[in-house]
């Protein structure tokens, strides 16, 4: 029996309380022993942090022997002190944290361990608590290893060198205060005022720290006779802030459910949660959550917010339940309860896009390098407490957004040099992008008053108005804390005129965020004033790393939950979760097949122009390159698994090699991934031997559906501006760009005639290079432009964002349309790959088009053809193209023909939107959820118009048919 299967069943027999004797057989053959299978219980038992009296240890351990050996445990491994243990732990063993955790500081010493071998929970709390850091922890061991002689014979000299008292911390009024088990001599010791207070202990249920002398109370804990309860029910609620005091370690090597738990908890938490809400969420245990809960708010990192009227009432009922793993009806029928809330809140209307009404709650997606620009202090001390938050917690709250802001504004005017510049600029581009979301894409230099002749009465009435909208919004404020407006949009009431002229007044909410306010006079006249009432957005950073952690279905429900609109950066980590088409809107990529190089082939194919791309399987290995790329200066590599992705940040711009080494690069990623390679000629470079590319923001159309703005953004010499425009509304009115990113164009040597109206524009030709969704912090002038963009194009004012959830839907199909038909397993492939390969296929001959791929006038390459004329080339490219058109490479010239169309019907017939269900093989939610790396099964080329299979079988080395492959395969296993 494998260690995992025993593992899992021992386990299961621990969760049903099975004795010894109840074991399966081969179990018991696997324990030996009654005692093994008595020490396998109490270790389970210690490592998931159980009270003996609800737990399996009770029947084979005594209760002090269990919590004893447990201590032991905790100590050995340098573990979180078991704070929803203290009962009997701190009460009974009358071991206090403090205690606890200078014998872990003594132990590291005495071991001459270094202080980053104490995990990150734990170094937190021991320096809350003993105020020994890492600083201190080094001058101790420099002060221990000064006495060479006496620290080698006696190491106990260290624990001299502790504090002997706990240093002072924030005590909350909330807190409980409990009493130890007391001795005959300290109860002696005892003053009248500490008598009377361990009294008013004993007889007031409520005991919270407010009620008594802070005084007393602390001289009380510093000798140990009390320890404070932080006590969470399952309707509190809280709020994370920023982690002060948070000691970076490293990451415990022991099992612990309570700090497991604190990470998921910092990313799903929200002010608007109750705990219990919080566990439906998580799907994690009501009382291990309510402990995770706890031990937050005793290091500050968690606020609860508590309720001034209900601080000093009865709270009733004990902090935690009595038990972890009782099915008692109380317990079940809350767990019921808060399943069900939380099912109710994440209810959404998913027959169509989510509509935003009310405050807007948005999630801004980044990655780890995020906070690593910002831990460097070099930029800002100051950033350095938001980084380690969003690295450790997964999450920057709202409240932390404006004072983070500020922070990043401290830099304006500085200078940095070398990577200190990329760093500011990755900081620069965050602030932007925060203040953007933040503001809901209006701009805050906006005169709203665009009325300056308005009387004096229009202006009292605008008091008014103002005045009875913020009373509509606390009114209408739901419990979640979601602002929200009636389901009529309609409200009516009475205002109080001094002059006694209006009656009453009307707001009916638009959809697009325009209150139309009718007043009433008393004479019956009606007055309809527009105004421009701005939606409220909050916005919470979210470390991508930290959400791809959580479980598919609790992130599923986190979004629903908290958030309306999710914003990525890009690029984003290909282990990133990305929400479904059914939860939030989402301006990133939407979905995993449109961060490879799939999404740069739909975008060419859908506006039927690009440069000239080769895809290759992975794999091949050439022995020589194919025409296209044989001779050209210089190529741009992709691959399907990110290892091209060049520059910090990660920012996409591909590997540009030259053409000398492209044979060797190419059969050296094959080997990898498949590769997608773009050739480029001399003319297509520029001086410096560069590309020539531009920026183009997105959304593409402002709110007049204009694209001027953008044209301008590009700051391009007049003659380049009209060839610029005509591409993007060509692009833009066969492939809809509204949403968040940008659009690369690339600037190529134009092969078509003169154009007799514009002579100056025969030279060159912009074609589109890349598409990305998201929001790019690796150029800041690229930042800025988009959110000026966002701005002039009011899309995220809009209310029903139909039309960006059309656009992302519209992406997706096309890529699971180009997929399922290129991929291995696609009808292309199959007839392209069939028994005894395509060139035994029938075909028909088109024409030769060898002249067509040069790219440069090398006579020496031996591909090389007399140059055809303008006429000949427009010719070429306007020929008749069928469906089932291979262009085909047989080491000297390029051909292209057609696979006779009786032995495939399939791939004769185009896909049309009725038919592109029979090759999506996933739905929409499904291709959204699945990191599956769709890899070409079949060579390809984009001409420039069209996508075809390449036929490339003279160019590979030793190639051999897949049938014959398979064939030999097979007999030889027959001979093992």
């Amino acid at each position: 029996m494998s260690a995992a299967v025993e593992e899992q069943m021992v386990v299961k027999a621990i969760r049903e309380e099975c004795p010894w004797e109840s074991l399966p057989k081969r179990l018991q053959s696997t324990l030996h022993t009654k005692d093994e299978w008595h020490r396998r219980i109490v270790d389970y038992c210690i490592r998931k942090r159980l009270q003996w009296n609800t737990c399996f240890a009770r029947r084979v351990y005594r209760e002090g022997e269990y919590y004893e050996e447990m201590m032991r445990y905790l100590r050995k491994n340098l573990a979180l002190y078991p704070y929803h243990l203290a009962d009997y732990i701190c009460r009974v063993l009358r071991i206090s944290p403090f205690r606890y955790y200078c014998d872990i500081l003594f132990e590291t010493m005495k071991n001459e361990q270094p202080y980053d071998s104490i995990p990150n929970f734990t170094a937190a709390d021991a320096l809350r608590l003993t105020g020994v850091g890492r600083n201190e922890f080094i001058d101790i061991m420099n002060k221990c290893r000064s006495k060479k002689l006496m620290w080698k014979l006696n190491k106990s000299i260290a624990k001299d060198l502790l504090p002997t008292q706990p240093v002072d911390f924030p005590i909350e009024p909330w807190w409980g205060v409990c009493l130890v088990n007391f001795t005959l001599e300290e109860f002696k010791k005892l003053s009248e005022e500490e008598t009377a207070t361990i009294d008013k202990i004993c007889k007031e249920e409520a005991n919270s720290y407010v009620l008594f002398d802070p005084k007393i109370i602390d001289d009380l804990y510093k000798r140990g006779l009390v320890y404070f309860d932080v006590p969470v029910y399952t309707d509190d609620r809280f709020k994370v802030s920023r982690l002060e005091g948070f000691v970076s370690n490293k990451d415990q090597s022991y099992e612990d459910p309570i700090e497991e738990l604190l990470y998921a908890v910092f990313v799903v938490s929200s002010a608007n949660a109750t705990v219990a809400e919080l566990a439906a969420t998580l799907q994690a245990d009501l009382y291990q959550l309510q402990a995770a809960a706890s031990f937050a708010c005793r290091l500050g990192w968690a606020v609860k917010l508590v309720d001034a009227d209900s601080l000093l009432k009865d709270e009733g009922g004990p902090a935690f339940p009595s038990s972890i793993l009782s099915d008692d009806e109380e317990g079940s029928n809350a767990s019921i309860n808060s399943e069900k809330s939380g099912q109710q809140s994440l209810s959404i209307d998913t027959n169509g896009p989510r509509k935003i009404s009310g405050t807007a709650h948005v999630g801004f997606v980044v990655d780890a390098n995020v906070t690593s620009y910002l831990m460097m202090g070099s930029l800002s001390p100051g950033l350095k407490s938001h980084a380690i938050t969003l690295y450790e917690a997964g999450k920057l709250g709202d409240s932390c957004i404006a004072e983070l802001c500020s922070d990043l504004a401290s830099l304006e005017g500085k200078k940095f040099e070398g990577v200190l510049e990329e760093f500011a600029n990755h900081a620069f581009s965050l602030r932007w992008s925060l203040e953007c979301l933040k503001s809901g894409g209006v701009s805050t230099n906006k005169n709203s008053d665009n009325t300056d002749d308005a009387n004096t009465s229009t202006s009292s009435l605008h008091d008014n108005v103002t005045a009875h909208l913020v009373n509509v919004n606390i009114e209408d404020t739901t419990e979640d804390g979601h602002d929200e407006v009636p389901h009529d949009n309609h409200s009516t009431s009475d205002l109080d005129n001094k002059d006694g002229n209006v009656s009453s007044m009307s707001v009916d909410l638009s959809e697009d965020g325009e209150s139309l306010v009718r007043v009433k006079a008393e004479n019956g006249s009606t007055d309809t004033t527009v105004l421009t009432i701005q939606r409220k957005y909050t916005v919470d950073v979210l470390r991508c790393e930290s959400l791809a952690s959580l479980a598919p279905a609790t992130l599923e429900r986190l979004f629903l939950r908290d958030y309306d609109i999710i914003v990525s950066i890009v690029p984003l980590p290909s282990s990133s979760v990305l929400p479904g088409p059914s939860g939030p809107i989402h301006f990133g990529p939407p979905s995993y097949s449109s961060m490879t190089p799939w999404m740069k082939l739909v975008l060419y194919t859908a506006g039927h122009c690009g440069p000239l791309s080769a895809v290759f399987m992975k794999g091949q290995r050439f022995r020589l390159l194919p025409e296209p790329l044989a001779g050209c200066e210089k190529a741009l590599l992709w691959s399907w698994d990110d290892s091209v992705v060049g520059g910090l940040g990660g920012n996409f711009e591909g590997n540009l090699v030259k053409g000398n080494l492209l044979l060797h690069c190419l059969n050296s990623m094959l080997k990898q991934s498949a590769v997608l390679v773009q050739p480029l000629s001399t003319n297509d470079l520029n001086e410096s031997g560069n590309l020539v590319t531009v920026d183009i923001p997105l959304p593409l159309k402002n709110d007049d559906n204009s694209i001027a703005s953008v044209v301008a953004q590009a700051n391009l010499p007049k003659e380049q501006v009209f060839n610029l425009a005509s591409v993007l509304k060509d692009l833009s009115s066969k492939f809809q760009l509204s949403t968040l990113g940008y659009l690369r164009l690339l600037r190529l040597n134009r092969l078509v005639e003169s154009d007799k109206f514009h002579p100056e524009n025969t030279s060159y030709q912009w074609v589109p290079l890349s598409l990305e969704f998201g929001i790019p912090l690796f150029n800041p002038n690229l930042c800025e432009r988009i959110c000026e963009q966002v701005v002039a194009s009011h899309i995220l004012q809009k209310a029903d964002l139909a039309e960006h959830n059309d656009v992302m839907h519209n992406v997706r199909r096309r890529l699971r349309e180009l997929c399922s038909e290129y991929q291995a397993t696609g009808p292309v492939a199959k007839l392209f790959n069939k028994r005894g390969s395509s060139r035994d296929l029938p075909r028909t001959l088109i024409n030769s088009i060898s002249s067509r791929w040069n790219l440069t006038d090398d006579s020496a390459s031996p591909t090389n053809r007399e140059a055809p004329s303008e006429h000949e080339r427009l010719k070429l490219a306007g020929r008749q193209r069928c469906r089932t058109e291979v262009v085909g490479f047989d080491g000297s010239t390029v051909r292209s023909y057609a696979l006779s169309p009786e032995h495939d019907e399939s791939t004769s017939k185009p896909i049309s939107g009725d038919q592109s269900s029979t090759h999506e093989g996933k739905s929409d939610a499904e291709d959204a959820d699945s990191k599956d790396v769709v890899l070409p099964g079949v060579n390809l080329v984009f001409d420039g118009a069209e996508l075809h299979p390449f036929d490339i079988g003279a160019c590979l080395q030793a190639r051999q048919p897949l049938w014959l492959i398979a064939e030999a395969c097979v007999a030889s296993s027959t001979f093992l």
